[in-house]
């Protein structure tokens, strides 16, 4: 692996987000059962995080307590608009022909009752999610965007077309909640730059998901976890 790493240095920035959202393409026709289904995408995704990218996973936080706050305030923003006024996830914008509503494999009463998947769903988007996607989106793209070469490019540079496109691309992977999806990655890419550490970015984003996951469980807003 680590001959890779020196032949491939994207891969371990890469790899890990990339078999995650392939296994997600492939929800509903891999052989196994729809309670399964996330553990092991989570597990073949954790097994391509070690193989690739340990050397990258080490979290010293430069300014926890920020990111914890800021994590908060993304939870926020992310779950505000339906709860002020709950229509508002109806509109054409929100439900079209290009974009799928929001869901589990699974319904509700079934996962309330699977503490094995909840779980993996729980410890999956708090602990796994975050590490893939800064990796991905703020540690590789946003740096590969401003030159080829990301590696020369420090953590947290900024470039107008790099930042945007990034936060809009990060919207449009979280499907009809792309509204908040963009004020995430807009908050997500400006703590980056501000900090300049992928750790507190993980962090901050590990915090939303976990504020979610709770928020899931405790309101029964099932819809949240796609």
């Amino acid at each position: 692996m680590k001959a890779l790493s020196a032949r491939f240095p994207a891969a371990a920035y890469v790899a890990p987000f990339g078999v995650f959202v392939v296994l997600l393409a492939l929800r509903g026709y891999l052989p196994v059962s729809p309670r399964l289904e996330y553990p092991l995408r989570a597990l073949l995704t954790l097994a391509t995080l070690l193989l690739t990218s340990r050397a990258l996973l080490q979290f010293r936080t430069l300014r926890t307590w920020s990111s914890v706050a800021l994590g908060i305030l993304v939870f926020v923003v992310w779950v505000g608009p339906d709860a002020l006024w709950p229509p508002y996830r109806e509109h054409w914008l929100f439900r079209n022909s290009f974009l799928t509503p929001g869901g589990t494999p699974l319904p509700p009463e079934s996962m309330v009752k699977d503490y094995g998947f909840l779980a993996f769903r729980i410890l999956g988007s708090a602990l796994l999610v975050p590490v893939i996607e800064e990796l991905f989106w703020r540690g590789w793209l946003m740096r590969w965007l401003i030159q080829k070469n990301f590696l020369a490019v420090p953590l947290g540079s900024y470039l107008p077309s790099a930042f945007w496109i990034t936060a809009i691309l990060f919207a449009s992977e979280h499907g009809p909640y792309w509204d908040v999806g963009l004020a995430a990655g807009l908050l997500y890419n400006w703590w980056m730059v501000r900090t300049r550490s992928l750790a507190d970015c993980i962090l901050a984003h590990a915090v939303t998901n976990a504020c979610l996951a709770g928020y899931v469980l405790g309101a029964g807003k099932w819809q949240y976890w796609v």
